[in-house]
């Protein structure tokens, strides 16, 4: 990831010099250069501004691309005991709200027993353990919609 570059980008889109982002953010010019060099990061105060600034949101200005390698990298080092504690549903719910609202909405239960049967069709067939049975099945669930989304 490189924060600078993306500012530098960002503010050349929008058509600023570093002066006039300076004046806009009430810093000197000497730090926005600092900032698009990689030599030091604008706080998010300012960051926000910027994104302001350039008609951006705050993501896309920072344009946040992990590695995939780095990503694996956590996957690989995360115990099932910090795993155990990570709120999947509330993480992923702010990139994906209907997360959070639909178990307002849809009858869990219904879907629960179709679920439990699918998975115990897979163990029973497989010999899968309960873990296996739902990652294959999560597998499956992501091919499909995949698929489904590409035609």
């Amino acid at each position: 990831m490189n924060i600078g570059n993306n500012l530098f980008e960002a503010r050349k889109k929008s058509g600023y010099s570093q002066e006039e982002v300076a004046e806009q953010l009430g810093v000197s010019r000497q730090t926005i250069s600092k900032w698009e060099l990689n030599e030091t990061i604008p706080d998010i105060y300012q960051s926000k501004k910027m994104a302001k600034l350039y008609d951006l949101t705050l993501d896309e200005l920072i344009k946040f691309d992990v590695d995939l390698k780095e990503i694996e990298k956590v996957i690989e080092k995360t115990s099932e005991e910090q795993e155990s504690k990570i709120d999947w549903t509330k993480g992923w719910g702010k990139k994906y709200p209907i997360l959070i609202r639909y178990q307002k909405e849809v009858n869990t239960e219904e879907y629960a027993i179709k679920l439990r049967e699918l998975l115990n069709s897979l163990k029973n067939k497989n010999n899968y353990n309960d873990l296996e049975a739902l990652l294959v099945l999560e597998d499956i669930l992501g091919k499909n919609w995949k698929d489904n989304k590409d035609n």
